[in-house]
């Protein structure tokens, strides 16, 4: 990812409406995942920090992040999360077998071969251990955060499906769902835009995160809060990203 996303995600991920709602939302799908207190986590991606501050909170003391930037790591650690170890998703430096729960969350979209990807998350979970992944959705929503994130793609709920139904014989879905739905329109259209004033120079936004400022965050954060609440029990067919639990299948 280009330098600013880094730099402006440490700024804001600690009091951003986008970022705290999404912590909740995945803190309720661990919760839910009824795993051991003592349970080996790791969390791929890690970026500045921001599962790493949730896992932390949950009182989850066997945590792990892997990160294939050093900026990223230098954050996380200024932070006092981690440890954070320097490797790629697609080759990573663990041993079979080797956690309960992996986080993947918005990992997959930047991956030129995201079946190696999925590959790896199945090989080092423990049979029997889950996996939390997010993608981005829908291509029609590309913008800027996508261009400066080094996305390869957005997908739809059928092609992560497909993704991780086709490349892994040993992984179950349990659960799969598009989540920021509310917030679909007026994302669509901000992005449209972000990409006029870009165009013309009327702009020097240098990432989607520098938009925001607390009353902003006071009037987005209940909807949002709203969404990831009903979002699993909906099943609305689009949103602005996609989540899915899996399971290691046990043989």
């Amino acid at each position: 990812m280009d330098a600013c996303v880094y730099e402006c995600e440490h700024r804001v991920e600690q009091t951003h409406w986008w970022f705290v709602n999404r912590r909740k939302l995945f803190a309720s799908e661990i919760t839910r995942m009824g795993l051991a207190p003592d349970c080996k986590v790791l969390d791929i991606g890690t970026s500045t920090g921001t599962n790493l501050r949730m896992l932390q909170d949950m009182g989850l003391p066997n945590v792990t992040g892997l990160d294939s930037s050093e900026d990223a790591i230098r954050f996380c650690m200024e932070k006092g999360l981690g440890p954070v170890i320097h490797g790629s998703v697609t080759d990573m430096p663990f041993t079979d077998a080797s956690f309960d729960l992996v986080l993947a969350t918005d990992i997959l979209e930047h991956l030129g071969a995201p079946t190696q990807g999925v590959r790896e998350i199945t090989r080092v979970l423990k049979p029997g251990g889950k996996a939390l992944i997010t993608v981005p959705a829908f291509q029609c929503l590309w913008g800027l955060q996508d261009e400066i994130s080094k996305h390869k793609k957005r997908y739809t709920k059928h092609e992560l499906l497909s993704l991780l139904q086709k490349n892994s014989s040993y992984l179950d879905i349990n659960d799969c769902y598009y989540f920021n739905y509310i917030l679909f329109l007026p994302i669509f259209f901000g992005r449209k835009i972000i990409r006029f004033l870009l165009k013309h120079n009327l702009t020097s936004i240098k990432s989607e995160g520098e938009v925001t400022s607390p009353i902003l965050n006071t009037l987005l954060s209940p909807v949002f809060f709203f969404d990831i609440m009903t979002a699993r029990r909906f099943k609305i067919p689009f949103g602005v990203s996609i989540l899915a639990a899996v399971t290691r299948k046990s043989f």
